[in-house]
Parts: structure tokens; C-alpha cells; sequence
């Protein structure tokens, strides 16, 4: 039976090896795990993702929205899984995802604190991004075609 501690300290190896790399299946990640020292199983690792609230998106492992922001807006890691972005009037702007990483999405934009921005609501694939001016949409449209080219 793991400690608190070993438990803790091989969920902070999994936050570090999705964080730095490409985690398209568990076996994957077991092998790593193994190789940074822990001893695991897949059952233990379904555990582990589980509880550290790890998705699958775009098949590979995606950490959620509170690691994600973490990584201070690393918008280059979520370009990959924005698929369409649209006003929706003169002060919304729709953000579409993979299936399971609008969330992570919308709180990097949040977190970022752009001035443009009035306010996120995400769902499972979607983005409502609100703005409190037709100026500030422009705005916000130009920066997210530049971080996600869409």
C-alpha cells in the first residue's frame, strides 16, 4: 500500500509527463511512470488519471483546466484541439473545441485576463466568449486567429 506521499509524488510525475509530452495511451504512460521510478499498474494508473480529473481529447491525455492554467497560457498545447472560431453577434464570440477541452480552453483565456475579454462560459466543445463591444470583439478575434489558426 503507497504512503500519501508516494501516491502525491507519482500524481506529480503524471501532471509533469502529460504537461512536457504526447500521452496518446496508458500502457505509454505506465512505461514512463516505471522509468521515472514508480512502481505502478494500469489500474493504478486509471485510478490516478481519474481522480487528477485527466481527459482524453484528440486521443491523447489532456490535463484539466486548473493544470492547464497552470502551464501560464500556453496557448501553443490547446491550439491543437480548437477547431472553428466565429462571432455570433457584436459581442459574442464562439470558440469550437474537441470534444472535452473547452473548459481547459476558456480557463487559459480567463486566467490570461485580457482586457478585451468580459467573461468565458464553457461546455464539452463550445466557448461563449463575451466582450463588451463590437471593438473589443475585433480585437479579441484578431489575438485568438493568431494563437489558434483556425
Amino acid at each position: 500500500m503507497l504512503t500519501d506521499a508516494e501516491q502525491s509524488e507519482r500524481r506529480g510525475t503524471i501532471v509533469r509527463i502529460l504537461r512536457d509530452g504526447l500521452v496518446r495511451r496508458q500502457e505509454d504512460l505506465v512505461r514512463l511512470l516505471k522509468r521515472a521510478g514508480h512502481a505502478v499498474t494500469q489500474s493504478s494508473i486509471s485510478r490516478d488519471l481519474r481522480d487528477l480529473g485527466v481527459l482524453k481529447a484528440g486521443g491523447r491525455y489532456v490535463l484539466p483546466a486548473e493544470e492547464v492554467a497552470r502551464t501560464n497560457g500556453d496557448f501553443g498545447t490547446l491550439a491543437q484541439f480548437v477547431r472553428q472560431l466565429r462571432p455570433a453577434g457584436p459581442t459574442i464570440t464562439v470558440l469550437r473545441t474537441t470534444i472535452g477541452a473547452a473548459q481547459s480552453v476558456a480557463v487559459a483565456i480567463d486566467r490570461a485576463a485580457w482586457p478585451e475579454v468580459a467573461g468565458t462560459l464553457s461546455g464539452d466543445d463550445t466557448i461563449f466568449i463575451a466582450t463588451a463591444s463590437l471593438r473589443a470583439q475585433e480585437k479579441l478575434i484578431e489575438r485568438l486567429r493568431t494563437l489558434f489558426p483556425v
